[in-house]
């Protein structure tokens, strides 16, 4: 009898699922799923469209849509010498900081991962930007940066070398702008890079040093190229977030002297709330976007390939 049942079951057409069943795993995922989804709706989404949308029309002084342009406001923009001035100044801003960010950081990180005595308090120096906001960081610069009495002066006088108006001048502001982001954002940059390279197996450089190799050897041959996935990403977040610089320029230049130090994210800030003119400043943020995406892009076609993953 047992064997008939076996082989009733064994042949037996399984039941077909219905749709509610075969999204039994679907659903569940979208609902652990559902406060991201949420978040991102309201708070990215919904203004990313909202600024692809008005960037087609002229506004009220409310961002109300009040009139279809078309492409219009891109047009506008292209032939402003605002926008380009703005563009000219945050392409520069990106090649004073992203370079020297990158290569600060290394440099410290490759110091502070030695073993000596002390080294803690250093790590600890080195990193403490983190804990500081934009606005503090800013007003800690727009003293040293004081024509008069701020510190920079003070010791280019004792050497003998006249006072450069950091903010006042329009070949300096930028360089100013950019040195207070340097310092801004080394900590992450260092605390990154450090980790990775204490990630690195340091079997590796004691078969190097049997071998007979030196430092610089072990450098190029051993810690870069481990190194790179790191500097890769860092190379990234520095880039975007070079792009995306706003409260150092308000607080220090309010994107002066003769909109020298007018990056596109305050132009975009000047548009909108100062201007009252939404069309022109969401069609300023869909340029960036896209200049950003595009330079993502680029990066990762170009600069992935000399990275080696572990």
């Amino acid at each position: 009898m047992n064997e008939v049942m076996e082989k009733i079951e064994r042949y037996q057409v399984p039941k077909k699922e219905n749709l509610w069943q075969k999204t039994a795993n679907l659903r569940t995922s979208i609902l652990y799923l559902s406060p991201a989804i949420v978040l991102f709706s309201v708070f990215v989404f919904y203004p990313m469209f909202k600024t692809v949308y008005l960037s087609f029309f002229l506004t009220d002084a409310r961002g109300n849509a009040a009139l279809f342009v078309g492409l219009e406001n891109y047009l506008y923009l292209f032939d402003s010498t605002s926008f380009k001035k703005s563009m000219k100044a945050t392409w520069l801003f990106a090649l004073y900081t992203v370079p020297s960010i990158v290569l600060i950081s290394f440099f410290l990180a490759l110091l502070a991962n030695e073993k000596l005595r002390g080294i803690g308090f250093f790590r600890t120096i080195f990193t403490s930007t983190m804990g500081m906001s934009v606005a503090a960081s800013a007003v800690i610069w727009l003293f040293l940066f004081h024509p008069t009495v701020g510190v920079l002066n003070t010791l280019l006088g004792y050497l003998g070398i006249r006072p450069i108006p950091w903010l006042l001048d329009s070949k300096w502001a930028l360089v100013s702008i950019a040195i207070t982001t340097i310092w801004m954002n080394i900590g992450f940059s260092f605390l990154i890079i450090l980790g990775g390279l204490q990630n690195i197996s340091q079997d590796l450089y004691e078969s190097a040093r049997i071998d007979g190799a030196g430092y610089f050897y072990q450098l190029f041959r051993i810690t870069i190229p481990l190194l790179s996935p790191t500097l890769f990403f860092i190379l990234i977040i520095t880039f975007i977030n070079s792009f995306q610089s706003f409260g150092q320029v308000d607080i220090l230049t309010k994107g002066g002297p003769a909109e020298a130090t007018n990056l596109i994210v305050y132009a975009i800030y000047q548009d909108a709330f100062i201007n009252y003119q939404f069309g022109t400043a969401s069609a300023r943020a869909v340029i960036l976007f896209f200049m950003v995406l595009g330079l993502t892009l680029l990066q990762f076609k170009f600069l992935e390939k000399k990275v080696h993953y572990q």
